[in-house]
């Protein structure tokens, strides 16, 4: 495929995310009786969706990713060092209500690793090295964002968060579907049937990923009737975030003399955030916890189209 139809392809897979993102939330508004039973969905979809992702991953590409220390280590210092600085200014400003920081703090520390390869790959950014780092991100966020939130909320998270959810989202959307996908790789390396299974299972990330952002849109838009205006106060934040992270990645990009590709790369791992795999999280917190989902989700609406942004902004940034 050339580059020309590569760029095509992902600029269709860009409106056909953002179409998804408005018909669930158009269901979830006209119909907000679906959104308790689309909740249950959320998980199996997502599972099934990061399984197609690692597919696409080797596990050759896996360890020559823990090799390339210099990229690796500029994702990790973006991602790990720099944006809980960057959410520790910020939170200082954040609105009030537990429940709303609580959801902010999730999505902010938290690194995307679906769709920003979509959006990275459109800016000429090296989506090669950052979906080889994608398991070693995933990990990382998993492992380093209780301490984060112990960091930020202190003794008051204890009150809230089990560890449980997280150890259920760690097993059920990282190690499952990572060893799931070794395990076909293999097979395909092997058989005839098993190469032909992981190239139809590779078609299914476009259909997979709208199915996600339209389940979450539709389950999580009834939660909005009432809760419209301290959702709304968060979203100054979000693109603030935006804004900034585009020079913070740029200054880490540098620092590390990265090539144009893989700064481009970077500076998007800053920017992007997980808000389809913590969301799990969110909504395993107690009832009066109820907007904290909603607040994770309104980052994916503000997110996708600041990536629309980006796309044109970042190659000016790193031309």
């Amino acid at each position: 495929m050339s580059a020309g139809s590569r760029r095509w392809r992902d600029r269709c897979q860009v409106a056909i995310y953002l179409g998804a993102l408005a018909v669930g939330a158009l269901v979830g508004w006209l119909a907000p009786a679906a959104g308790p039973g689309l909740e249950p969905a959320i998980n199996p979809v997502l599972a099934a969706l990061l399984y197609v992702t690692f597919l696409q991953v080797p596990a050759a590409e896996l360890g020559r990713s823990l090799r390339d220390g210099r990229f690796l280590g500029a994702a990790l210092a973006v991602n790990f060092v720099v944006v809980p600085l960057v959410v520790a200014a910020m939170s200082v400003f954040f609105p009030a209500g537990q429940a709303l920081r609580l959801g902010m703090l999730l999505v902010l520390l938290a690194p995307c690793v679906d769709y920003v390869l979509v959006f990275n790959g459109l800016a000429g950014g090296s989506s090669r090295r950052l979906l080889a780092a994608t398991p070693v991100l995933l990990l990382a966020q998993m492992l380093l964002l209780p301490g984060f939130l112990f960091l930020f909320l202190g003794a008051d998270l204890a009150r809230v968060a089990r560890a449980g959810p997280f150890l259920e989202a760690f097993l059920t959307l990282i190690v499952l579907p990572l060893a799931l996908a070794w395990l076909t790789q293999a097979w395909a390396a092997r058989s005839p049937a098993g190469r032909r299974f992981a190239d139809a299972a590779g078609t299914a990330m476009v259909p997979l990923m709208a199915a996600t952002l339209a389940t979450v849109a539709a389950s999580q838009t009834p939660k909005l009737h009432g809760e419209l205006g301290p959702v709304a106060s968060v979203v100054p934040f979000y693109v603030v975030f935006l804004a900034v992270m585009a020079f913070a990645g740029l200054g880490v990009a540098r620092v590390s003399r990265l090539d144009v590709p893989a700064g481009r790369a970077i500076v998007f791992t800053g920017a992007t955030r997980n808000s389809l795999v913590v969301l799990p999280l969110a909504l395993a917190l107690p009832d009066e916890f109820a907007v904290a989902p909603v607040v994770v989700v309104t980052q994916t609406l503000v997110e996708v189209l600041g990536m629309v942004c980006y796309v044109r902004l970042v190659p000016r940034l790193l031309p």
